[in-house]
C-alpha cells in the first residue's frame, strides 16, 4: 500500500496539471443550403416576392467550441429571419445527433433580404418547401464542425468601419409629419427620410461603427474560422436572384484570402461567418453627405474585406481561453389592437383580394396576427470565450441597444448579434416609439410592447455578468480640457446630456437632475469629443419638439447659461427656427426669458415681451456655442465667444424653473441637438465666456 501512495500522488498531479493546461478546441464547417426547387419565396419586402434564379449560394456556417467542460455551437445562416419554433426543432435534432445541449446552441440569421423565406412577415409567407431543407443543412453544419474539432487559440479585433455604415432613420420636421398606415399623423421619424434635407432635422440616434472579428486558429497559426459582426443592414442594389447579399460575398472573399495555398485536403476548409449586428436603424448610405454615395456591392465588400484583413493580422491569440454560456427566456407582450383598430382591420381584410398590396391592407392583416398571438417568449443568450462576450437577441435592435451593452459589459470585447434564436421584429428604444415610423408600426415585424427594448438590454447585461462571473462596469464620462473649464467655473448645474435613456437628465454636479419630456433621442454625436470626452465620442441629446425640465431653487437675478447647440431646421421653415433655453414659470411667457434662433439663423433673446436679435448667422447642422450673461438689469448674449446682444431691461424674476429644448409656452420648440448645458449662479466675465466657447 505504501508503494502505491507515490503512484497515486503522481497520477493526481498529472490529471490536475493536464486539466489546468486543457486547450480550447475549435471546429468549423460550411454547408451549402441553396434551394434546389425554384421559384422560391423570399422575405424582405412589404409585399410577397419570389425568385426564379440563383444569384449566389446560400449557406449555414457553423463553429463548434470545446474547452473540456463546455461545448457549444454557433451558426450563422443566410436568411432574412428564422422563427423560434423552427430553430427550437433544429436544436433538438442537432442535440440528438451531436450531444450539444439545446441551450448551448446559438443560431442567427444574416438578414439578407434575398434568401428563401422560412417565416411569414408582412406580405410574404414562409416558403412551403425550403424550411425542411434548411433544417437538415444547419444540423449537418453543426455535426461536421464538431467532427472538425482540434486544439485552437482565439483572439479578437475591433476596427472602426464608420465609412461603411450610417443612420437610415431620420427625424421629420414638425410641419411635414406623415400619416401612418392607419390614417393617423404620427410619423415624426422614418427610414431614408434623410434623402431630402429640406424634410428633416437630423438623425434619430447613433451609429455603431465597430466591425468585430473573433478569430480561431490552430496552435500552429493555421486559420480555422473567423466569426465577424457588423452593424449594417443588407446591402440592396446590384443583387440578382436568391442571394446572400454582402454577407456571403464578404465570407467568400475572406475565405479566399485566408485559406492556405497548400491546404488541399490536409485540413478542414477555413470558415468565415459574418453575422448581423444591431442594425434596425442602420444602412450603408450616409445621408449627411452630398452627393450620395452609391458604390457597387463588389467595391463596397472589397473595401470592407481589406480593412478586416488588416485588423486580422494584428490579432493576438490566447490558448487557455475557457468557455461559458447562459440563456434566459423573456416573456413579452405584443401591442394587441384595441376593439376599434381590430374592427377596422377586419373590414380591410374582408375586402382584400388575394395577398395584401397596399400599406393599409398589409397592416390590417398584421393586426389580425397580433390579435391571435398576444405575447411571445424571447430566447436571449450570452457566450464568453475567454474575455470575449457575445450576446444574441431575436430582434432587429437599434445601434443604441448594442452600445448600451458595450458601455457596461464586464468583458473586454462585447459583440451583439441581431436575429439570433428567433425573430420578433424591430425593437426600438421606448423614445423612438414616440417618434413613430415604419420601425414602430404594430406588426409581426415590430409588434412588441414599447418597454421591451430596455428589458431586453438589461437581460443581456445580466447574462454577460453571469458568464463573466463578475458585475457590470460603471461607465465613466471622461473630462477633457473643455469639460474641465466648465467644472473649474463651478456651475450650479451642468447637464452633459449623454444619457442612454430618459427620463432623467443627470446633473454632473449631483444637485439638480432634470427630466426629459417624451420626444428626445439619445446618444447623438456631440461637439469636439477630443476636448470634452477624450477617448470617447462626446454624446448629445436630439430634441424633437419637446423639452428637458429642471429646477434650481437658489438661482437669483444674476445668472449665466452656457450651452452648445446644433440646429436641424432650414432657414425658410418657420419664423423662429427654435427656442433652445427658457427660464420662467410654465406657460407664463410674458414674465420669462428665452434664447432661440430666428429664420436667418441669428440668435434671439426674449425677455418678457421684448425680443432682441444678434448680428451673426449660424450654420445649420454645425455646432455653435451660446452664452447668456444676466446681471440684474443687464442682459448679454454671446455666440461662439463674441458679443451679439447687449440690452438693459428689467431684472429677471428669480424663478426656479428652467427648460432646455423649448420655450415656456411650448411654441417653436427646439429641433436639433443640445449639449454641455451649464447654469451658473452669477454673471460670467468676458474672459470666462470666451474660455467656455473654445472647444
Amino acid at each position: 500500500m505504501k508503494m502505491l501512495f507515490p503512484l497515486f500522488v503522481v497520477l493526481f498531479f498529472w490529471i490536475t496539471n493536464a486539466h489546468s493546461q486543457a486547450t480550447l478546441r475549435a471546429g468549423a464547417h460550411t454547408v451549402d443550403a441553396t434551394p434546389t426547387e425554384l421559384p422560391v419565396l423570399v422575405n424582405g419586402g412589404m409585399t410577397s416576392r419570389s425568385q426564379q434564379e440563383i444569384g449566389s449560394r446560400i449557406t449555414a456556417r457553423a463553429i463548434v467550441l470545446d474547452d473540456g467542460e463546455t461545448q457549444l455551437a454557433m451558426v450563422v445562416v443566410d436568411s432574412c429571419m428564422l422563427p423560434r419554433e423552427f430553430l427550437d426543432e433544429v436544436k433538438v435534432a442537432a442535440n440528438k445527433r451531436t450531444g450539444i445541449p439545446v441551450k448551448r446552441q446559438f443560431i442567427c440569421a444574416t438578414h439578407t433580404h434575398t434568401a428563401p423565406s422560412c417565416m411569414g412577415a408582412l406580405g410574404t409567407s414562409a416558403d412551403p418547401r425550403y424550411p425542411l431543407l434548411l433544417k437538415r443543412k444547419i444540423i449537418e453544419a453543426i455535426a461536421t464542425a464538431q467532427k472538425n474539432l482540434e486544439p485552437a487559440q482565439v483572439g479578437a479585433a475591433v476596427f472602426d468601419a464608420n465609412e461603411f455604415t450610417a443612420l437610415r432613420r431620420w427625424v421629420i420636421r414638425p410641419d411635414r409629419v406623415r400619416n401612418d398606415p392607419f390614417g393617423n399623423p404620427t410619423v415624426r421619424a422614418t427610414m431614408h427620410a434623410g434623402g431630402n434635407w429640406d424634410d428633416v432635422t437630423g438623425e434619430t440616434g447613433p451609429e455603431d461603427p465597430d466591425f468585430s472579428l473573433v478569430s480561431f486558429q490552430s496552435l500552429k497559426g493555421r486559420p480555422i474560422a473567423v466569426l465577424s459582426n457588423f452593424s449594417m443592414h443588407y446591402f440592396s442594389g446590384g443583387i440578382k436572384g436568391v442571394n446572400a447579399d454582402y454577407f456571403g460575398m464578404f465570407n467568400d472573399r475572406m475565405e479566399l484570402a485566408l485559406t492556405p495555398s497548400n491546404n488541399e485536403t490536409l485540413h478542414p476548409p477555413f470558415v468565415s461567418a459574418l453575422g448581423h449586428g444591431c442594425s434596425g436603424d442602420i444602412w450603408r448610405r450616409d445621408y449627411t453627405k452630398r452627393p450620395l454615395d452609391n458604390p457597387k456591392i463588389e467595391d463596397y465588400t472589397d473595401a470592407l474585406v481589406k480593412k478586416a484583413l488588416a485588423a486580422y493580422k494584428k490579432i493576438k491569440y490566447k490558448r487557455d481561453a475557457t468557455l461559458a454560456m447562459a440563456q434566459t427566456d423573456l416573456p413579452l407582450k405584443f401591442r394587441e389592437p384595441n376593439a376599434q383598430l381590430l374592427e377596422w382591420a377586419r373590414g380591410i381584410v374582408a375586402k382584400t383580394d388575394g395577398l395584401p398590396k397596399t400599406q393599409p391592407e398589409i397592416y390590417a392583416r398584421e393586426q389580425i396576427f397580433l390579435h391571435e398571438r398576444p405575447e411571445a417568449t424571447l430566447c436571449l443568450q450570452a457566450i464568453r470565450i475567454g474575455d470575449i462576450g457575445l450576446t444574441g437577441i431575436p430582434n432587429e435592435v437599434y445601434a443604441l441597444t448594442g452600445l448600451k451593452q458595450k458601455a457596461v459589459s464586464p468583458l473586454g470585447t462585447t459583440i451583439t448579434f441581431d436575429l439570433a434564436n428567433g425573430s420578433e421584429g424591430y425593437i426600438p428604444p421606448p423614445e423612438q416609439h414616440a417618434l413613430g415610423g415604419y420601425n414602430t408600426w404594430a406588426a409581426r415585424t415590430a409588434g412588441l410592447e414599447p418597454s421591451a427594448e430596455p428589458r431586453i438590454a438589461e437581460a443581456c447585461i445580466q447574462l454577460l455578468e453571469k458568464v463573466a462571473g463578475k458585475p457590470r462596469r460603471t461607465p465613466v464620462t471622461p473630462r477633457g480640457p473643455a469639460a474641465e473649464t466648465i467644472a473649474k467655473l463651478k456651475p450650479a448645474a451642468w447637464w452633459r446630456l449623454d444619457e442612454f435613456i430618459g427620463p432623467r437628465a443627470e446633473d454632473e454636479m449631483n444637485r439638480h437632475d432634470g427630466i426629459y419630456e417624451t420626444q428626445v433621442a439619445y446618444q447623438l454625436a456631440g461637439p469636439h469629443s477630443e476636448n470634452f470626452t477624450p477617448g470617447q465620442v462626446n454624446r448629445a441629446a436630439h430634441f424633437v419638439g419637446q423639452r428637458m425640465q429642471a429646477r434650481l431653487p437658489k438661482l437669483g437675478t444674476s445668472y449665466s447659461v452656457s450651452l452648445w447647440f446644433w440646429n436641424g431646421m432650414p432657414n425658410d421653415s418657420r419664423e423662429v427656427l427654435g427656442w433652445m433655453f427658457s427660464r420662467g414659470r410654465n406657460y407664463a411667457l410674458r414674465t420669462g426669458e428665452s434664447l432661440g434662433l430666428n429664420s436667418k439663423s441669428q440668435l434671439i433673446f426674449r425677455s418678457g415681451t421684448k425680443t432682441f436679435t444678434g448680428k451673426t448667422a449660424t450654420t445649420r447642422w454645425q455646432w455653435h456655442h451660446a452664452t447668456i450673461v444676466r446681471e440684474d438689469d443687464v442682459a448679454q448674449v454671446y455666440l461662439d465667444g463674441q458679443l451679439q446682444i447687449e440690452a438693459r431691461i428689467s431684472a429677471p424674476q428669480p424663478v426656479q424653473s428652467l427648460y432646455l429644448g423649448g420655450r415656456l409656452d411650448n411654441q417653436s420648440n427646439w429641433e436639433g441637438r443640445l449639449d454641455e448645458a451649464a447654469i451658473f449662479d452669477r454673471a460670467l466675465s468676458d474672459a470666462e465666456v470666451k474660455s467656455l466657447s473654445i472647444p
